[in-house]
């Protein structure tokens, strides 16, 4: 039995999610708590967690993982390998998903041995923080709520939680993470730190530009 490592599982593995789930977008290597995501896909309306355990790899770190990735995601899914499968339905939740992957003609094959039911130990407070400041803002905008420009991120993200219905907080959120462009944020996060900081009113400083 040929053995499959998480580098010939991961594009087939997203391949395979766009074309089960349709629109999607996957977020690799992602931090949550103690420990990264090893993929996050975004739906319009939910996130999903994505751990990946290949043949090669073991259960040593497993049980606080699954803590981490049921505080952030609205779904979870173990995508495992042919080795693991004896095993890996013990060791998981009820509520996760389970992918196994094999190799067959040297192509990963993928299978859905479990649909993943809704987390129910998501917590809202983790899931927002994922969102940039920017993000907030135009999350803010759009739902015709106040700036808050001197307020916290933590204090923003109460107050989204507060006064935006959770379906639809999902979906904003997920368009957010749909349209995230990561070569642009710090530019997106100086211009909001600038205008927090300039007193309404006060013209904006032309910069100027340096050549060579």
């Amino acid at each position: 039995m040929e053995l499959l490592h998480d580098r010939d599982i991961r594009e087939p593995l997203f391949d395979f999610l766009e074309e089960t789930y349709g629109k999607v977008r996957i977020l690799e290597e992602k931090t949550m708590g103690r420990s990264r995501a090893d993929a996050v896909m975004v739906t319009e309306s939910a996130l999903y967690g994505i751990e990946i355990k290949s043949d090669a790899d073991g259960y040593a770190r497993l049980a606080r993982q699954i803590g981490d990735y049921d505080l952030y995601y609205d779904y979870n899914y173990a995508v495992i390998g042919t080795s693991h499968a004896a095993h890996i339905e013990e060791r998981l939740p009820l509520w996760w998903g389970i992918i196994t992957v094999e190799a067959v003609e040297r192509e990963a094959d993928f299978y859905i041995l479990r649909k993943p039911l809704p987390n129910p130990k998501m917590d809202w407070n983790r899931k927002i923080s994922i969102l940039w400041r920017p993000e907030l803002a135009r999350i803010q905008k759009r739902n015709h709520l106040p700036e808050y420009k001197e307020k916290s991120k933590l204090f923003v993200q109460r107050k989204l939680l507060e006064k935006i219905p959770g379906p639809v907080l999902s979906a904003e959120l997920s368009q957010e993470l749909f349209e995230r462009d990561y070569t642009l944020i710090g530019e997106q996060i100086e211009a909001f730190r600038s205008q927090k900081e300039r007193p309404a009113g006060t013209p904006r400083r032309k910069r100027r530009r340096r050549h060579g």
